[in-house]
């Protein structure tokens, strides 16, 4: 048993790749398992997540849909998921823990909303602004945790979440006082020019909408990646993660390197928020936090903390919660089944680490056990 485990899943090459998909493939199994408990077929019940998501056809459409506007609505959801999956992985890189994406989605989107959303500058001014404002807001809050962990070594998971819930009491105060829309008990909605996903396009006989920000997330982890692994900045963000005491014995700046990564961090986060609540949404719910913000942390750690593995780990994800409501109306089950895969996938890919070292340890007593015979 334990020599096939090494032979699937052993290898530093390629190793957290292979971690992840076996992490994947365990969970459909279970979720699969959970299907068939009910009396469903898991095959078609699947099926149907990428029928809802876009990436199958349905059997029928109504007026004015067809896959493609499933799948642009697919986009729209992925877009702020990929900015909160690089976000983690930012910071993770940089041994940080951030829990608070959250926190720097809501500023983010609350700023530029009150800043631009309700403002009459046209489009090409006010989406620009929008995206510049929500980088802006997210690294100063990622910036503030860093020097926080620096100066006071105060852990980045305790003010993290003290964060979340400051800003999410703070900016539900100015909500409900001035911004509130008394029917939908939301934020008044932004304006059309301020919007990052334009909604509602009418061409080809279909209506359907277009996330503009989409080829910007793909953008960004293709120049993360270029950050981590090819420049001396990233060099040093990853020599600070692998282990403090080494790096500083290299002569690389701890404090700077923290602040940066959780800087950066900030701004991805910020991007996400935008792309959330000045995209994909055009309002802000008072007193709650992007959930959105959480699940990435779980996304990050399937996409092996790599930026281009976090497109395919939010690809999979996204997938499961769009299509989760076509899926329940189809097979006649809880929409809360796609959540409990969800959550069996995301349970699995934290405990990848885990799988990482524990095959790491097999493997040594097998060399030992090999070099013992050899005596």
């Amino acid at each position: 048993m334990k020599k096939t485990l090494i032979r699937l899943l052993g290898g530093e090459k390629l190793q957290m790749v292979r971690i992840s998909l076996f992490s994947i493939f365990i969970s459909l199994l279970v979720g699969a398992i959970i299907f068939l408990a009910l009396g469903k077929n898991p095959f078609s019940a699947y099926g149907n997540l990428l029928q809802g998501s876009g990436l199958f056809l349905k059997q029928k459409y109504a007026g004015r849909q067809n896959m493609f506007t499933d799948f642009m609505g697919f986009l729209d959801t992925l877009t702020p998921m990929i900015f909160a999956a690089l976000a983690v992985a930012v910071a993770l890189k940089a041994g940080l823990f951030n829990i608070g994406v959250s926190g720097m989605m809501l500023a983010a989107g609350f700023v530029s909303t009150i800043t631009v959303g309700y403002s009459s500058l046209p489009a090409p001014f006010a989406r620009p602004l929008v995206l510049i404002i929500g980088i802006i807001s997210g690294a100063l809050v990622g910036a503030l945790i860093g020097w926080l962990k620096y100066k006071f070594n105060i852990n980045e998971v305790v003010s993290s979440i003290m964060i979340n819930y400051t800003l999410m009491y703070i900016f539900t105060f100015f909500i409900n006082t001035f911004f509130l829309d008394p029917v939908s008990r939301q934020s008044v909605v932004i304006t059309e020019e301020a919007r990052l996903t334009l909604v509602n396009i009418k061409a080809l006989g279909l209506k359907f909408d277009i996330p503009l920000a989409f080829p910007l997330a793909i953008l960004a982890s293709i120049f993360v990646w270029y950050l981590i692994n090819r420049t001396t900045t990233g060099f040093e963000i990853q020599a600070v993660g692998l282990g403090k005491k080494a790096a500083r014995y290299a002569g690389i700046s701890i404090s700077k390197n923290m602040i940066l990564a959780m800087t950066i961090s900030g701004g991805l986060a910020g991007l996400a928020g935008v792309t959330y609540f000045c995209g994909f949404n055009a309002s802000i719910q008072p007193g709650v936090v992007p959930g959105m913000g959480f699940n990435a942390i779980a996304v990050a750690l399937l996409g092996c903390s790599d930026p281009i593995g976090c497109i395919f780990a939010s690809f999979l994800i996204t997938i499961i919660s769009n299509g989760s409501i076509y899926m329940s109306s189809q097979q006649g089950v809880e929409i809360e089944i796609a959540d409990l895969i969800t959550s069996v996938i995301l349970i699995f890919a934290a405990c990848s680490e885990f799988l990482r070292i524990y095959i790491e340890k097999i493997s040594m007593e097998l060399n030992d056990k090999k070099d013992v015979e050899r005596v």
